[in-house]
């Protein structure tokens, strides 16, 4: 017998909403994608599911939230060939290939940059306008700018910035504002965000046509493993990187922002943790009322079992494999196609709703 992939979780006001009505694509005015790196791979059949035949059913608009491969993730929603932008994605990200040069362990920040630019450039060139200017989907890519020491990326005053950040984070996560400020690139206009600000040392600034392809590759750009994207056109001067640093899993006061309707979120797990510096801050890891309009779709643990390795795909395998590229791709591979079973139960759960299903976030 099979075993089962997907679990269901639910912030309380949408577990009320969903014992009463199920879930209706109608119902979605929000969708989150998280940094994660490799482990956002798990979610490119659920997100060809719910972009290419289950939102189609709806004609609201919804706000695409993403930081890090979520953020591609979500630009990729906005292509005019959803399936195809995301079977492109699924692809390229499985191919990167960073050569490690002799008498290192791993490629250089400017390498693994200049690559990596090069490969958002070849997907989103000359299709920047499907993605900022979509008739229905509002993207917001999610990014960190430095501050003081970090306002710059400096040999010496980055790690000794980011140590400033981890103390301060330490303390009280909205401490970590004085180092880093979330900077959320909005497509199409600039107003109202999906979610309150109170939260977090904030910034709203315009995505263009101009900036998109900037805007991804710092909200991808990992501190010490890819180069700051500095100066975004029509953005505030200074270093920007990786939006999982502030905002790792997108836990986000949607409730108060939304309080009607649902926030669905594809994720890798049940977890949402706050920032990149909170990972080992368990008692963080906690849903909070932020959460409360959240349909959490994630793979159970007895089922990533399944998987290459018992676990899921990891930054770590770039180093793993090595120059060994076959091998992780077929790793990868097999992962991706396994994960055909978590957009089938979730198609079959929409068709047949079981309450018993779904579990309190």
């Amino acid at each position: 017998m099979a075993v089962r992939a997907l679990q269901i979780y639910a912030g309380p006001k949408a577990l009320t909403h969903m014992a009463r009505n199920g879930l209706s694509p109608h119902d979605v005015h929000t969708i989150a994608a998280a940094a994660g790196g490799p482990k956002g791979l798990l979610l490119g059949q659920l997100d060809q599911f719910v972009f290419g035949d289950w939102l189609t059913q709806s004609q609201q608009p919804v706000d695409l939230i993403g930081a890090s491969i979520g953020a591609w993730r979500m630009a990729t929603a906005c292509l005019a060939d959803t399936r195809v932008g995301f079977e492109r994605l699924e692809h390229d990200y499985i191919h990167q290939h960073y050569e490690i040069p002799p008498g290192r362990k791993s490629p250089s920040p400017e390498q693994v940059s200049e690559t990596f630019g090069h490969t958002i450039t070849a997907f989103y060139q000359g299709r920047e306008t499907d993605v900022v200017s979509h008739p229905r989907y509002r993207l917001h890519v999610v990014t960190s700018r430095g501050r003081h020491l970090l306002h710059t990326e400096h040999r010496l005053g980055t790690p000794l910035g980011y140590l400033g950040a981890f103390a301060s984070n330490a303390m009280h996560r909205k401490a970590m504002g004085a180092w880093l400020e979330r900077v959320v690139f909005s497509s199409q206009s600039v107003s109202d965000l999906p979610f309150a600000t109170d939260d977090y040392r904030t910034r709203q600034v315009a995505l263009t046509q101009t900036n998109l392809r900037a805007a991804l590759q710092a909200s991808c750009s990992i501190p010490f493993v890819l180069q700051a994207v500095h100066n975004i056109a029509g953005a505030p001067p200074g270093a920007y990187w990786d939006g999982g640093i502030t905002d790792y899993h997108l836990h986000l006061n949607y409730a108060a922002a939304r309080p009607q309707g649902v926030v669905l979120y594809p994720h890798f797990q049940k977890q949402v943790i706050p920032g990149w510096l909170d990972k080992r801050l368990r008692w963080r890891h906690k849903a909070t009322a932020f959460l409360d309009t959240v349909v959490l779709l994630a793979p159970r643990a007895e089922w990533v079992q399944t998987l290459p390795y018992g676990r899921l795909p990891d930054r770590s395998d770039f180093l793993r494999y090595g120059n060994n590229v076959g091998a992780r791709v077929r790793a990868w591979s097999t992962v991706t196609a396994a994960s055909l079973q978590l957009a089938d139960e979730f198609a079959h759960w929409l068709r047949r709703p079981d309450m018993a299903q779904v579990l309190p976030l």
